[in-house]
């Protein structure tokens, strides 16, 4: 029988792969079926782009991907796909060559952008007559011709601040000498500049302050010379040298003299004015022009309100600026969107009010969201499959309550009570109709900030959301004639972000996690170890004393901005110093466990191709045969599953 399994198997694996090649050598055309064409008319039917000179394979792949998007719209070819495999084209529009021209303008232009400014384009068209259809094939041979480089890169600004915060800032540039000349990168730097100038103090300092000049003459051709034939001569080097070596020098500068412009004016942050009970209707001028409102004032802002529902300590270490500072857009909006994340308001906007040309005072207006919320759910489910008890119902209850708002300081608590059982469906098995009963609670606090003894993270500029986790879980299950389990679990944690350019980091650290269980077997689960010993390791009796270490870094792809990258990497270590305890020594497990797992997508019109790598390591070093040598069950790693992706 096993052989004739491996044959069977065998024979599926070869016509299996002889599918897959017979599938690929059929052209997408001959899978392809028309419907509603034009009778008697030529249709486009398929166009293909093809990149003839040399060009490394991932540049050639990346424009002629990019080039089909550049097709008049009278050329373009829409395929459906049907059963995987087959293809639809319907009404196709009628083939006119005067779209030609038009096709290669737009993607002179585009390749003009990517820096290549001397294409060549060569059409060729064929009409292929199937039955009644006049089918069109266009194909567009492409000549890019070299990428221009740039050759040089200057920065001249009138005023010796601006020249002086730019050369401070130079290695940062984008425009480097040698490097590919597009017009992307040149955006790029723009964008680049302004937000340095932004980030400094020049308020009103705009992208259109700024231009890019981009020589492209030759400055051999410049020389002065009578001599008719050492003037062809230059001017076949400059021809020879565009063709073999093309670059051009970038001169960034200002549009306009800003000298008395305002533009050029610095400004720093003024009062910072919070109004934590603005609402939802509120027109933020004349809130601010109220004077009805308690005011109190701190040494970092001023707080308006009537109802004293918010500290003002939240507000506070979510600003990420102060009376005094210069101007800086990118700490400003950061302020705005962390005091939106922290769940106590629902909406966050903000003014800007210049004083003096020199200040600006900054008026903060804070929705509130719903502080309080109770939510409950009755969920049903049934399981077929269980070859003890037979086709079981499980019905559970869960009562969550929200509050957004704790002790006035926006700290988030969260508390679940769940409650079910599981049903012997029709007493097939002859089993009590109550199978298991299950009750459990959690509690949660979270507060936005660390809460260390030793010091204050409030004043860093580069650490965002920042959490402290507070949480205690308790929980009771009867599975009747086979066991009772009774846990208890609280840890105390801290979750923190970073910013980088293309993504952010995610850190998770946990300094205390207790785990407490205890499990009384009944007769039956003894039945059943007896039968099947491998059941042993999962009823291990043991409790857990550690700490762990989680870094999560996500980003986008700098080069293909639809492929994102996910990474994790994380480290638990239980019973290192509490296995040490006279009293503890056998009553808790004693481990070390890491783990990392890396993800990619790249996402495409309408699919998604997705990677995924796991990788594992535990060593439980702990000596006591009671608990076992192995992993909690609970800690064990599992691979697969329908959401592993």
């Amino acid at each position: 029988m096993l052989l004739i399994g491996k044959r069977v198997v065998l024979e599926y694996g070869i016509l299996t792969v002889l599918f897959m090649i017979l599938l690929h050598s059929c052209s997408v055309q001959q899978r392809t079926t028309v419907r509603n064409y034009p009778t008697d008319k030529p249709f486009v039917y398929s166009n293909k782009i093809n990149i003839i000179n040399d060009l490394p394979k991932d540049e050639k792949k990346r424009l002629t991907y990019e080039l089909e998007n550049y097709w008049d719209d009278s050329l373009r070819v829409r395929l459906a796909q049907r059963y995987l495999v087959r293809y639809r084209l319907n009404k196709p529009p009628v083939f006119d060559s005067s779209n030609l021209d038009r096709s290669m303008n737009f993607m002179k232009a585009y390749l003009n952008s990517q820096g290549y400014f001397y294409p060549n384009f060569k059409d060729s068209v064929f009409i292929d007559t199937v039955k009644d259809q006049l089918r069109t094939y266009v194909i567009m041979d492409i000549s890019t011709g070299k990428n221009i480089t740039i050759d040089s890169v200057s920065y001249s600004f009138q005023d010796a601040a601006l020249n002086a915060l730019v050369q401070s800032e130079i290695s940062k540039s984008l425009l480097k000498k040698g490097g590919r000349y597009t017009k992307q990168v040149i955006g790029d730097e723009l964008d680049r500049l302004t937000n340095l100038f932004r980030q400094n103090g020049y308020y009103n300092f705009s992208r259109d302050d700024l231009r890019a000049v981009v020589d492209t003459l030759d400055k051999e051709l410049l020389q002065l010379t009578l001599d008719p034939f050492k003037q062809a001569q230059l001017i076949t080097d400059a021809a020879k040298k565009r063709n073999e070596n093309p670059s051009w020098d970038i001169n960034i500068t200002t549009t306009r003299n800003l000298t008395d412009s305002t533009g050029l004016h610095q400004f720093s942050f003024g009062n910072i004015y919070y109004y934590p009970e603005t609402k939802l209707y509120d027109i933020p001028d004349s809130v601010r022009r109220r004077t009805d409102f308690i005011v109190d004032t701190f040494s970092t802002g001023i707080m308006k309100y009537k109802q004293n529902v918010f500290r003002f300590r939240p507000m506070r270490d979510h600003t990420y600026f102060k009376r005094g500072d210069k101007y800086n857009e990118a700490d400003y909006f950061k302020t705005i969107n962390t005091l939106g994340q922290l769940g106590a308001w629902q909406q966050v906007d903000a003014i800007l009010e210049p004083r003096n040309n020199d200040s600006l005072d900054v008026h903060i207006f804070l929705v509130p969201a719903i502080k309080q919320s109770v939510a409950t759910e009755l969920e049903g489910s049934r399981n077929s499959g269980d070859v003890i008890t037979g086709n079981t119902l499980g019905i559970s209850m869960n009562l969550t309550y929200n509050n957004k708002n704790r002790w006035k300081q926006a700290i988030q608590q969260q508390t679940v009570l769940r409650t079910g059982v599981e049903l012997n469906l029709l007493n097939q098995t002859n089993n009590p109709i109550f199978q298991t009963f299950l009750v459990s609670a959690s509690h949660t606090y979270a507060f936005p900030r660390i809460l260390t003894p030793f010091r204050s993270w409030g004043s860093s500029k580069k650490i965002e959301n920042k959490k402290t986790l507070l949480t205690l879980n308790g929980s009771y299950i009867d599975r009747r004639n086979f066991y009772k389990v009774n846990s208890c679990t609280a840890s105390i944690g801290y979750e923190w972000r970073t910013r980088k350019r293309n993504g952010d980091h995610l850190w998770l650290y946990k300094p205390l996690n207790v785990e407490l269980y205890g499990i009384t077997r009944l007769a039956g689960l003894d039945d059943l170890i007896q039968k099947n010993p491998f059941l042993q390791a999962s009823f291990n009796e043991g409790n857990i004393v550690s700490q762990s270490l989680s870094f999560i870094s996500t980003s986008t792809g700098r080069l293909n901005r639809n492929r994102s990258h996910y990474f994790r990497v994380g480290i638990e270590e239980a019973g290192g110093l509490f296995g040490l305890l006279p009293g503890l020594r056998n009553n808790i497990y004693r481990y070390i466990k890491t783990e990392t797992e890396y993800r990619q997508v790249t996402r495409y019109d309408q699919s998604e191709l997705a990677y995924r790598a796991f990788a594992g390591v535990g060593y439980n070093y702990g000596n006591d045969p009671r608990i076992g040598r192995t992993l909690p069950f609970f800690k064990q790693f599992i691979a697969g599953g329908p959401y592993s992706m």
